[in-house]
Protein backbone atom coordinates (compact mmCIF):
# COMPACT_ATOMS: atom_id res chain seq x y z
CA UNK A 1 0.00 0.00 0.00
CA UNK A 2 1.40 3.41 -1.01
CA UNK A 3 1.42 6.12 1.64
CA UNK A 4 0.41 9.45 0.10
CA UNK A 5 0.05 13.07 1.23
CA UNK A 6 -1.65 15.78 -0.79
CA UNK A 7 -0.76 19.42 -0.19
CA UNK A 8 -3.30 21.74 -1.75
CA UNK A 9 -5.99 19.05 -1.68
CA UNK A 10 -8.90 21.46 -2.18
CA UNK A 11 -7.59 23.01 -5.40
CA UNK A 12 -8.08 21.67 -8.92
CA UNK A 13 -4.86 19.60 -8.96
CA UNK A 14 -5.56 18.25 -5.49
CA UNK A 15 -9.13 17.32 -6.39
CA UNK A 16 -8.01 15.51 -9.54
CA UNK A 17 -5.41 13.65 -7.46
CA UNK A 18 -8.04 12.61 -4.94
CA UNK A 19 -10.28 11.47 -7.78
CA UNK A 20 -7.62 9.00 -8.91
CA UNK A 21 -6.83 7.82 -5.39
CA UNK A 22 -10.52 7.46 -4.59
CA UNK A 23 -10.95 5.04 -7.50
CA UNK A 24 -8.56 2.56 -5.86
CA UNK A 25 -8.76 3.26 -2.11
CA UNK A 26 -7.37 -0.16 -1.18
CA UNK A 27 -4.06 0.79 -2.82
CA UNK A 28 -3.40 3.97 -0.83
CA UNK A 29 -2.96 5.04 2.76
CA UNK A 30 -3.66 8.78 3.03
CA UNK A 31 -1.24 10.29 5.52
CA UNK A 32 -2.13 13.99 5.27
CA UNK A 33 -4.46 16.29 3.38
CA UNK A 34 -3.95 20.05 3.50
CA UNK A 35 -6.05 22.89 2.17
CA UNK A 36 -6.91 26.55 2.52
CA UNK A 37 -10.25 28.10 3.36
CA UNK A 38 -12.55 25.48 1.86
CA UNK A 39 -12.98 23.65 5.15
CA UNK A 40 -16.11 21.80 4.08
CA UNK A 41 -14.35 20.21 1.11
CA UNK A 42 -11.17 19.44 3.07
CA UNK A 43 -13.11 17.74 5.86
CA UNK A 44 -15.33 15.76 3.47
CA UNK A 45 -12.33 14.44 1.54
CA UNK A 46 -10.43 13.62 4.74
CA UNK A 47 -13.42 11.62 6.00
CA UNK A 48 -13.99 9.87 2.68
CA UNK A 49 -10.38 8.76 2.31
CA UNK A 50 -9.63 8.13 6.00
CA UNK A 51 -6.75 10.60 6.23
CA UNK A 52 -4.62 10.45 9.35
CA UNK A 53 -4.16 14.22 9.46
CA UNK A 54 -6.04 17.23 8.05
CA UNK A 55 -4.43 20.67 8.01
CA UNK A 56 -5.71 24.08 7.00
CA UNK A 57 -3.10 26.70 6.17
CA UNK A 58 -5.10 29.32 8.10
CA UNK A 59 -4.78 29.45 11.89
CA UNK A 60 -8.12 31.21 12.25
CA UNK A 61 -9.95 28.22 10.74
CA UNK A 62 -8.65 25.59 13.17
CA UNK A 63 -11.85 25.50 15.22
CA UNK A 64 -13.94 25.20 12.04
CA UNK A 65 -11.89 22.23 10.87
CA UNK A 66 -12.11 20.58 14.27
CA UNK A 67 -15.88 20.99 14.25
CA UNK A 68 -16.14 19.58 10.73
CA UNK A 69 -14.17 16.49 11.76
CA UNK A 70 -15.77 16.01 15.18
CA UNK A 71 -16.45 12.39 15.99
CA UNK A 72 -13.44 11.09 14.07
CA UNK A 73 -10.05 10.04 15.41
CA UNK A 74 -8.33 12.22 12.83
CA UNK A 75 -5.63 14.67 13.84
CA UNK A 76 -6.41 18.28 12.99
CA UNK A 77 -4.00 21.21 12.77
CA UNK A 78 -3.60 24.66 11.24
CA UNK A 79 -0.92 27.13 10.16
CA UNK A 80 2.48 27.12 8.52
CA UNK A 81 4.20 25.07 11.22
CA UNK A 82 1.49 22.43 10.90
CA UNK A 83 2.03 22.25 7.12
CA UNK A 84 5.73 21.63 7.65
CA UNK A 85 5.04 19.00 10.30
CA UNK A 86 2.64 17.25 7.92
CA UNK A 87 5.29 17.28 5.19
CA UNK A 88 7.78 15.68 7.59
CA UNK A 89 5.52 12.68 8.19
CA UNK A 90 6.70 9.53 6.40
CA UNK A 91 5.04 9.14 3.00
CA UNK A 92 6.05 7.37 -0.18
CA UNK A 93 4.52 9.98 -2.49
CA UNK A 94 3.63 13.61 -1.85
CA UNK A 95 1.65 15.88 -4.15
CA UNK A 96 2.84 19.49 -3.98
CA UNK A 97 -0.12 21.48 -5.27
CA UNK A 98 -0.19 24.50 -2.96
CA UNK A 99 -0.50 27.58 -5.15
CA UNK A 100 2.30 30.15 -5.13
CA UNK A 101 5.53 30.60 -3.19
CA UNK A 102 3.86 29.15 -0.09
CA UNK A 103 4.36 25.68 -1.57
CA UNK A 104 8.17 25.82 -1.47
CA UNK A 105 8.85 25.06 2.21
CA UNK A 106 6.48 22.06 2.53
CA UNK A 107 7.88 20.59 -0.68
CA UNK A 108 11.42 20.98 0.63
CA UNK A 109 10.44 19.27 3.88
CA UNK A 110 8.94 16.33 1.99
CA UNK A 111 12.16 15.95 -0.03
CA UNK A 112 14.16 15.82 3.19
CA UNK A 113 12.23 12.67 4.09
CA UNK A 114 13.36 11.02 0.86
CA UNK A 115 9.85 10.96 -0.57
CA UNK A 116 8.83 11.14 -4.19
CA UNK A 117 7.55 14.67 -4.75
CA UNK A 118 4.95 15.11 -7.47
CA UNK A 119 5.53 18.76 -8.27
CA UNK A 120 2.59 20.83 -9.44
CA UNK A 121 3.84 23.92 -7.61
CA UNK A 122 5.90 25.49 -10.39
CA UNK A 123 6.89 28.41 -8.16
CA UNK A 124 9.20 26.09 -6.20
CA UNK A 125 11.49 25.63 -9.19
CA UNK A 126 11.13 29.25 -10.32
CA UNK A 127 12.11 30.71 -6.96
CA UNK A 128 14.62 28.13 -5.74
CA UNK A 129 15.30 25.59 -8.48
CA UNK A 130 18.95 24.83 -7.64
CA UNK A 131 18.11 24.46 -3.94
CA UNK A 132 15.17 22.15 -4.62
CA UNK A 133 17.12 19.88 -6.98
CA UNK A 134 20.13 19.74 -4.64
CA UNK A 135 17.90 18.85 -1.69
CA UNK A 136 16.34 15.99 -3.64
CA UNK A 137 19.77 14.65 -4.61
CA UNK A 138 21.12 14.95 -1.07
CA UNK A 139 18.26 12.96 0.47
CA UNK A 140 17.78 10.41 -2.28
CA UNK A 141 14.37 11.83 -3.15
CA UNK A 142 12.81 12.07 -6.59
CA UNK A 143 10.88 14.94 -8.17
CA UNK A 144 8.29 14.07 -10.80
CA UNK A 145 6.74 16.91 -12.82
CA UNK A 146 2.96 17.33 -12.80
CA UNK A 147 2.53 20.40 -14.99
CA UNK A 148 1.12 18.95 -18.20
CA UNK A 149 3.96 20.46 -20.24
CA UNK A 150 6.75 19.19 -18.03
CA UNK A 151 5.19 15.78 -17.62
CA UNK A 152 5.04 15.64 -21.42
CA UNK A 153 8.72 16.55 -21.71
CA UNK A 154 9.63 14.03 -19.02
CA UNK A 155 7.74 11.28 -20.88
CA UNK A 156 9.29 12.20 -24.23
CA UNK A 157 12.74 11.86 -22.67
CA UNK A 158 12.26 8.32 -21.32
CA UNK A 159 15.18 6.27 -22.61
CA UNK A 160 16.79 9.31 -24.25
CA UNK A 161 20.07 11.08 -23.55
CA UNK A 162 19.50 14.71 -22.54
CA UNK A 163 22.76 15.54 -24.34
CA UNK A 164 21.03 14.65 -27.61
CA UNK A 165 18.29 17.23 -27.05
CA UNK A 166 18.46 20.19 -29.40
CA UNK A 167 15.36 22.04 -28.27
CA UNK A 168 12.28 21.77 -26.08
CA UNK A 169 9.01 23.26 -27.27
CA UNK A 170 6.27 23.91 -24.74
CA UNK A 171 2.83 24.71 -26.03
CA UNK A 172 0.41 27.35 -24.80
CA UNK A 173 -3.29 27.73 -25.44
CA UNK A 174 -2.92 31.50 -25.45
CA UNK A 175 -5.61 31.83 -22.81
CA UNK A 176 -8.83 33.78 -22.91
CA UNK A 177 -7.48 36.66 -25.01
CA UNK A 178 -5.44 34.89 -27.66
CA UNK A 179 -7.68 36.15 -30.47
CA UNK A 180 -8.59 39.56 -29.04
CA UNK A 181 -7.43 42.72 -30.82
CA UNK A 182 -4.57 44.22 -28.84
CA UNK A 183 -6.46 47.43 -28.26
CA UNK A 184 -9.15 45.56 -26.29
CA UNK A 185 -6.76 44.09 -23.73
CA UNK A 186 -6.48 47.23 -21.61
CA UNK A 187 -10.17 46.98 -20.81
CA UNK A 188 -10.25 43.22 -20.12
CA UNK A 189 -12.35 42.43 -17.06
CA UNK A 190 -11.71 39.97 -14.26
CA UNK A 191 -14.58 37.76 -15.41
CA UNK A 192 -13.25 37.66 -18.97
CA UNK A 193 -9.71 36.80 -17.82
CA UNK A 194 -11.05 34.07 -15.52
CA UNK A 195 -12.59 32.00 -18.32
CA UNK A 196 -10.24 29.52 -20.02
CA UNK A 197 -11.17 28.17 -23.46
CA UNK A 198 -9.75 24.67 -22.90
CA UNK A 199 -8.85 23.88 -19.29
CA UNK A 200 -10.89 23.81 -16.08
CA UNK A 201 -8.52 25.43 -13.58
CA UNK A 202 -8.56 27.76 -10.60
CA UNK A 203 -9.04 31.48 -11.08
CA UNK A 204 -5.44 32.56 -10.50
CA UNK A 205 -3.86 30.12 -12.92
CA UNK A 206 -6.56 30.88 -15.49
CA UNK A 207 -5.71 34.59 -15.37
CA UNK A 208 -2.01 33.72 -15.53
CA UNK A 209 -2.80 31.74 -18.68
CA UNK A 210 -4.48 34.77 -20.25
CA UNK A 211 -1.43 36.94 -19.52
CA UNK A 212 1.00 34.06 -20.27
CA UNK A 213 2.66 34.58 -16.89
CA UNK A 214 1.88 30.93 -16.33
CA UNK A 215 3.84 30.01 -19.44
CA UNK A 216 6.65 32.37 -18.43
CA UNK A 217 6.96 30.46 -15.15
CA UNK A 218 6.98 27.19 -17.10
CA UNK A 219 9.83 28.39 -19.32
CA UNK A 220 11.94 29.04 -16.21
CA UNK A 221 10.78 25.74 -14.71
CA UNK A 222 11.86 23.86 -17.84
CA UNK A 223 15.35 25.23 -17.55
CA UNK A 224 15.64 24.37 -13.86
CA UNK A 225 14.17 20.87 -14.05
CA UNK A 226 15.81 19.59 -17.22
CA UNK A 227 19.05 21.57 -17.06
CA UNK A 228 18.88 22.87 -20.62
CA UNK A 229 20.00 26.33 -21.68
CA UNK A 230 17.43 29.12 -22.10
CA UNK A 231 18.00 29.32 -25.85
CA UNK A 232 16.93 25.67 -26.19
CA UNK A 233 13.43 26.44 -24.86
CA UNK A 234 10.71 27.59 -27.23
CA UNK A 235 7.04 28.51 -26.75
CA UNK A 236 4.40 28.03 -29.42
CA UNK A 237 0.69 28.76 -29.38
CA UNK A 238 -1.47 25.70 -29.88
CA UNK A 239 -5.15 26.61 -29.45
CA UNK A 240 -6.41 23.01 -29.21
CA UNK A 241 -4.20 22.18 -26.17
CA UNK A 242 -3.77 18.58 -27.33
CA UNK A 243 -0.02 18.60 -27.99
CA UNK A 244 1.44 19.42 -24.58
CA UNK A 245 5.14 19.60 -25.44
CA UNK A 246 7.67 18.47 -28.02
CA UNK A 247 11.30 17.51 -27.65
CA UNK A 248 13.60 18.03 -30.63
CA UNK A 249 16.77 15.97 -30.98
CA UNK A 250 20.00 16.65 -32.82
CA UNK A 251 19.00 14.29 -35.64
CA UNK A 252 16.04 16.57 -36.41
CA UNK A 253 13.39 14.28 -34.91
CA UNK A 254 10.56 15.69 -32.79
CA UNK A 255 8.93 13.61 -30.06
CA UNK A 256 5.49 14.98 -29.16
CA UNK A 257 3.20 14.14 -26.28
CA UNK A 258 -0.44 14.28 -27.41
CA UNK A 259 -3.44 13.80 -25.15
CA UNK A 260 -6.73 15.19 -23.92
CA UNK A 261 -6.82 18.40 -21.88
CA UNK A 262 -7.15 16.53 -18.59
CA UNK A 263 -4.72 16.99 -15.70
CA UNK A 264 -5.38 13.45 -14.51
CA UNK A 265 -3.03 12.23 -17.23
CA UNK A 266 0.01 14.03 -15.81
CA UNK A 267 -1.07 13.34 -12.22
CA UNK A 268 -1.67 9.66 -12.95
CA UNK A 269 1.68 9.30 -14.68
CA UNK A 270 3.42 10.69 -11.60
CA UNK A 271 1.27 8.65 -9.22
CA UNK A 272 1.97 5.32 -10.94
CA UNK A 273 5.50 5.99 -12.25
CA UNK A 274 7.47 4.09 -13.50
CA UNK A 275 4.43 2.07 -14.60
CA UNK A 276 1.60 3.13 -16.87
CA UNK A 277 -1.87 2.19 -15.66
CA UNK A 278 -5.42 2.71 -16.88
CA UNK A 279 -6.63 6.29 -16.43
CA UNK A 280 -10.15 7.71 -16.77
CA UNK A 281 -9.19 10.21 -19.49
CA UNK A 282 -10.64 10.65 -22.97
CA UNK A 283 -9.05 8.79 -25.87
CA UNK A 284 -8.46 11.12 -28.81
CA UNK A 285 -10.11 10.55 -32.16
CA UNK A 286 -7.57 12.17 -34.47
CA UNK A 287 -9.77 11.83 -37.53
CA UNK A 288 -12.54 13.70 -35.75
CA UNK A 289 -10.10 16.40 -34.60
CA UNK A 290 -8.82 16.75 -38.13
CA UNK A 291 -6.48 19.71 -37.71
CA UNK A 292 -3.96 20.91 -35.16
CA UNK A 293 -2.92 24.56 -35.29
CA UNK A 294 0.30 26.23 -34.20
CA UNK A 295 1.54 29.81 -34.34
CA UNK A 296 4.24 31.95 -32.79
CA UNK A 297 3.24 34.01 -29.73
CA UNK A 298 2.98 37.77 -30.24
CA UNK A 299 5.61 39.48 -28.02
CA UNK A 300 3.45 42.60 -27.74
CA UNK A 301 0.51 40.56 -26.45
CA UNK A 302 2.59 38.45 -24.05
CA UNK A 303 5.42 40.53 -22.49
CA UNK A 304 5.68 37.97 -19.67
CA UNK A 305 7.63 35.68 -22.01
CA UNK A 306 10.29 38.33 -22.56
CA UNK A 307 10.52 38.93 -18.84
CA UNK A 308 11.09 35.21 -18.24
CA UNK A 309 14.07 35.34 -20.62
CA UNK A 310 15.48 38.27 -18.67
CA UNK A 311 15.03 36.39 -15.40
CA UNK A 312 16.96 33.39 -16.73
CA UNK A 313 19.71 35.65 -18.02
CA UNK A 314 19.93 37.41 -14.65
CA UNK A 315 19.95 34.18 -12.62
CA UNK A 316 20.28 33.96 -8.85
CA UNK A 317 17.17 35.07 -6.97
CA UNK A 318 15.64 36.86 -9.96
CA UNK A 319 13.06 34.08 -10.20
CA UNK A 320 11.92 34.76 -6.65
CA UNK A 321 11.55 38.46 -7.47
CA UNK A 322 9.65 37.68 -10.66
CA UNK A 323 7.21 35.32 -8.98
CA UNK A 324 6.53 37.51 -5.94
CA UNK A 325 5.92 40.61 -8.05
CA UNK A 326 3.67 38.61 -10.36
CA UNK A 327 1.63 37.24 -7.44
CA UNK A 328 1.20 40.72 -5.97
CA UNK A 329 0.21 42.25 -9.31
CA UNK A 330 -2.29 39.43 -9.81
CA UNK A 331 -3.76 40.14 -6.36
CA UNK A 332 -4.22 43.74 -7.39
CA UNK A 333 -5.87 42.87 -10.70
CA UNK A 334 -8.30 40.52 -8.96
CA UNK A 335 -9.07 43.27 -6.45
CA UNK A 336 -9.73 45.76 -9.27
CA UNK A 337 -6.83 48.03 -8.35
CA UNK A 338 -4.96 47.73 -11.67
CA UNK A 339 -5.81 46.77 -15.24
CA UNK A 340 -4.94 43.56 -17.05
CA UNK A 341 -2.04 45.08 -18.99
CA UNK A 342 -0.63 46.77 -15.88
CA UNK A 343 0.51 43.48 -14.37
CA UNK A 344 3.50 43.04 -16.69
CA UNK A 345 4.56 46.64 -16.12
CA UNK A 346 4.58 46.14 -12.35
CA UNK A 347 6.69 42.99 -12.63
CA UNK A 348 9.17 44.64 -14.98
CA UNK A 349 9.48 47.67 -12.72
CA UNK A 350 10.21 45.49 -9.67
CA UNK A 351 12.77 43.38 -11.56
CA UNK A 352 14.57 46.49 -12.75
CA UNK A 353 14.64 48.12 -9.33
CA UNK A 354 15.74 45.05 -7.39
CA UNK A 355 18.38 44.06 -9.96
CA UNK A 356 20.08 47.38 -9.25
CA UNK A 357 20.23 46.77 -5.48
CA UNK A 358 23.75 45.53 -4.87
CA UNK A 359 24.10 41.89 -3.78
CA UNK A 360 20.39 41.28 -3.38
CA UNK A 361 19.61 38.99 -6.30
CA UNK A 362 23.10 37.44 -6.26
CA UNK A 363 22.83 36.19 -2.66
CA UNK A 364 23.07 32.46 -1.99
CA UNK A 365 19.76 30.68 -2.63
CA UNK A 366 18.40 29.44 0.71
CA UNK A 367 14.89 29.30 2.14
CA UNK A 368 15.73 32.43 4.17
CA UNK A 369 17.05 34.45 1.22
CA UNK A 370 14.12 33.38 -0.96
CA UNK A 371 11.70 34.48 1.78
CA UNK A 372 13.56 37.78 2.21
CA UNK A 373 13.59 38.60 -1.50
CA UNK A 374 9.98 37.46 -1.84
CA UNK A 375 8.92 39.91 0.88
CA UNK A 376 10.91 42.80 -0.59
CA UNK A 377 9.52 42.17 -4.08
CA UNK A 378 5.97 42.32 -2.76
CA UNK A 379 6.71 45.60 -1.01
CA UNK A 380 8.30 46.99 -4.19
CA UNK A 381 5.30 45.83 -6.22
CA UNK A 382 2.93 47.66 -3.86
CA UNK A 383 5.08 50.78 -4.22
CA UNK A 384 5.05 50.50 -7.99
CA UNK A 385 1.29 50.11 -8.10
CA UNK A 386 0.76 53.01 -5.72
CA UNK A 387 2.89 55.19 -7.98
CA UNK A 388 0.84 54.06 -11.00
CA UNK A 389 -2.59 54.50 -9.51
CA UNK A 390 -2.14 56.84 -6.56
CA UNK A 391 -3.81 54.28 -4.25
Amino acid sequence: MKRVSIFGATGSIGQNTLDLIGRAPDQYEVVALTGGRNIERLAADARRLGAQLAVTAHDDLLDDLRAALAGTSMEVAAGRAALLEAAARPADWTMSAIVGAAGLAPGMEALRQGATLALANKESLVTAGPLLMATAARHGARILPVDSEHSAIFQALVGEDIAAVERIIITASGGAFRDWPLERLAGATLAEASSHPNWDMGQRITIDSASMFNKALEVIETREFFGVSPDQIEVILHPESLVHALVGFRDGALMAHVGASDMRHAIGYALHWPERRDLPVARLDLAAIGTLNFRAPDPARYPALRLAREVMQRGGLAGAVFNAAKERALDAFIAGRIGFLDMAGVVEDVLTRMSSESGLIDAEITLDTVAHVDHLARVRADEAMQAQTGR
